[in-house]
């Protein structure tokens, strides 16, 4: 490479994932967990570092990788899954930068999008091939809603959001009275377990995998929550990310080190820690987990000098929207290239900060 391995990623790793690399190298059978952070539009700066992990690096894998994610994360991990993982990519890249909405679009024309949109991603056999996938094992998380955050009103609604948002300031212990987190995944058992938030498991199904998907998405305000699922306590479910934004590492995960492709070198664990600059992530996985996002000069080096984000419907018409994507998904090679030169340097633990 052209440029230096820290000019384009930030390696952050855990005392036991940082002894394990030095030791062994940047091997793909050291990773058993992949998780994957929720953030809208953000995922399209990790589209080159996915494709070269799902393509290359995880390419030929024979032993079980369990995948847990909320959101765009969980939607990333639905192209690992699939047989090819390169076309399904391409397939939802496609899609998404082509989105478009009226001039003030409502929730069911947003909830139509989408679905429009996983549809793109899951092609004619997806779905299947996700459920049925005994490497890449799924794990879908969405919050089960209680009382007024379960409401179609917006005015409850909002209010419930507000409640929660507010006793989160003294403890995210305070989501549970609020929110459960429902985890569909591998009908024989899933391989995490999520500490601090009472939660259940759903098997994943073909019946239930495409409302899982969308439940974990289901941004309140902005999407339809998803009720009804099949297999799934009855319920109102919504976005994963409300209880796991980016993941509090207070996860029981198989014995071996996490991969998590990140679009920041920081971890936000909810939703509503957004603003609360003093709630960090924490917990055992920390140890055995290698954290893997842009540098901040690459992310200075694309159109805006930010990484794509939902604020851009907002503030950009479509056409110059869809050209910074663009951009952003292009330069997003870099990522792959810089992790099969940090793959193959010599000395891979030297380029490793604390996480």
């Amino acid at each position: 490479m052209k440029s230096r391995i820290d000019d384009i990623l930030v390696l952050r790793a855990g005392p036991e994932a940082r002894a394990a690399i030095a030791r062994q190298g940047v091997d793909a059978d050291l990773f058993s967990s992949l998780l994957g952070a929720s953030g809208g539009p953000k995922w399209l700066i990790l589209a080159g570092l996915d494709r070269y992990l799902a393509g290359t690096f995880f390419h030929d894998r024979q032993q079980p990788l369990a995948l847990l994610g909320t959101s765009i994360g969980t939607w990333r991990h639905a192209y690992y899954a699939q047989r090819d993982p390169v076309a399904a990519l391409d397939r939802f890249l496609s899609a998404y930068l082509s989105q478009r909405y009226s001039a003030k679009p409502d929730v069911a024309e947003l909830t139509r999008e989408a679905e429009r949109l996983l549809m793109a991603l899951l092609g004619e056999h997806g779905a299947a091939e996700i459920v049925d996938n005994a490497v890449f094992r799924t794990h879908i998380l969405a919050a089960r809603c209680r009382g007024l955050v379960a409401a179609d009103n917006r005015h409850a609604l909002l209010g419930g959001l507000a409640i929660a948002a507010i006793l989160n300031i003294v403890s995210r212990k305070s989501l549970a009275l609020s929110f459960e987190r429902a985890t569909f995944g591998p009908a024989h058992g899933g391989d995490f377990r999520l500490a601090g938030l009472p939660g259940f498991a759903v098997p994943l199904t073909i019946e239930n995998v495409v409302d899982a998907l969308l439940a974990t998405a289901a941004v309140p305000m902005v999407f339809a929550p998803r009720r009804g699922i099949a297999g799934a306590p009855a319920g109102t479910y919504r976005d994963g990310g409300i209880t796991d934004y980016h993941f509090d590492l207070d996860i029981d995960a198989p014995p071996g080190l996490v991969l998590y492709p990140h679009f920041y070198g920081r971890i936000t664990p909810g939703w509503f820690d957004k603003m609360l600059k003093w709630r960090k992530a924490g917990g055992a996985l920390a140890a055995r987990t290698l954290l893997v996002a842009p540098s901040p000069a690459f992310i200075a080096s694309l159109p805006g000098k930010a990484i794509p984000d939902r604020r851009d419907f907002l503030h950009m018409d479509d056409a110059a929207r869809e050209r910074n994507w663009r951009a952003a998904v292009a330069a997003s090679e870099q990522l792959g290239e810089a992790f099969s030169a940090w793959q193959e340097d010599r000395d891979p633990a030297r380029w490793l900060q604390p996480l």
